[in-house]
């Protein structure tokens, strides 16, 4: 069979003949990653405070008409966290994702098909500062979920009390964000027909408190309201663990008993989440402390399914005995892929 060679186009043909030209893309293309994502920490940061300025300075402003009728319509649209969100397709199609992904990068990857005639949950681990993999993986498309696992749809939840922040919940809703809540889960699993994988990070911001580079604490010993769940909505478990989601930004870790650590127990115990004071690289230097993350790979694997049966109400013994059953795949899922992904033979999850 006679092969053809087709003739690169122009534009590659330039690139080629200069010899800067390729190092120049390089530096462009890490250049859209480093804003990307300085992007996105300054919303995780910012928006929610922006979003209560924005609403005070209406209150008091010749626009309070617009701020009145967004309240009619928000009391109408109150529950849509808890009835699957409200994702919005041209938002999850931004190049803006892709950029976060690469900047890492990203990877996503799996050890066995799952059923789309099933629904799941998804335990993340671990929840980091930010949870860079859960969003990029689980929250937009752009590791190809949907290719790997065709049929499925997922939905990222997190805490309820973000979503009453008027605006910044819309912003959570379009990125395709849904409460953990009783209802919301039971809704997805339950009330929206099969195909549905409800992700959630099951350490939450107790967990973050402990995040550490080398270390692999995972906040799990107590944690089995998502079992449960499992449990009623016959739905199986699945683990899931992000390796290098801890070593992207590091935190200071403040002396047991001192205010600042007071502070931070008052916080997770009033409000649910405990602010972390984080550092990273520069964002011109990757020399220097800064707030950007360190540009190491964040590789998440997505475990082997365990099937639960349907149990209209699960005894405390058989929630004991499948969080159990999690916690062994979990911990096989870890020391099976720990050496593939840059981890030592000899380290070993650490549960709180």
């Amino acid at each position: 069979m006679d092969l053809k060679l087709i003739p690169l186009p122009y534009h590659m043909e330039s690139i080629q003949r200069k010899p800067g030209a390729l190092k120049q893309l390089s530096e462009c293309s890490e250049h859209l990653q480093t804003l990307s994502v300085l992007q996105w920490i300054l919303t995780f940061l910012f928006l929610g405070p922006s979003c209560f300025l924005l609403i005070m300075w209406l209150v008091f402003s010749p626009l309070w008409p617009l701020l009145a009728l967004y309240t009619a319509w928000l009391a109408s649209d109150w529950k849509t966290p808890d009835r699957g969100g409200r994702k919005s397709q041209w938002m999850s199609r931004w190049p803006l994702w892709k950029h976060i992904r690469d900047y890492f990068p990203v990877r996503l990857h799996k050890i066995a098909d799952l059923d789309p005639q099933q629904n799941y949950i998804f335990g993340y681990h671990p929840h980091g500062i930010m949870s860079f993999g859960a969003f990029c993986n689980f929250g937009t498309d752009t590791s190809d979920f949907s290719k790997m696992f065709p049929g499925l749809k997922t939905y990222l939840t997190t805490l309820a009390g973000n979503f009453r922040m008027p605006l910044y919940r819309d912003y959570l809703l379009a990125a395709g964000m849904c409460s953990v809540t009783h209802s919301s889960i039971d809704f997805l699993l339950s009330k929206n027909g099969t195909g549905n994988v409800v992700v959630i990070v099951v350490g939450g911001s107790a967990e973050a408190l402990n995040c550490a580079s080398q270390q692999h604490i995972l906040t799990l010993k107590n944690r089995k309201g998502f079992i449960k769940k499992a449990l009623v909505n016959g739905s199986a478990l699945v683990p899931v663990y992000s390796f290098g989601e801890n070593e992207v930004l590091q935190q200071y870790h403040f002396e047991s008993g001192s205010w600042l650590k007071n502070l931070q127990n008052l916080f997770q115990h009033w409000i649910g989440f405990a602010p972390c004071v984080f550092f990273g690289q520069g964002l011109f230097s990757s020399t220097s402390r800064g707030i950007m993350p360190f540009r190491r790979p964040i590789n998440t694997v997505v475990g082997k399914p365990i099937p639960v049966p349907k149990t209209e109400n699960p005894s405390r013994l058989l929630v004991d005995k499948y969080h159990a059953v999690y916690v062994n795949s979990l911990q096989d899922l870890f020391n099976t892929n720990k050496e593939r992904f840059g981890l030592k033979k000899n380290d070993s999850l650490t549960l709180v």
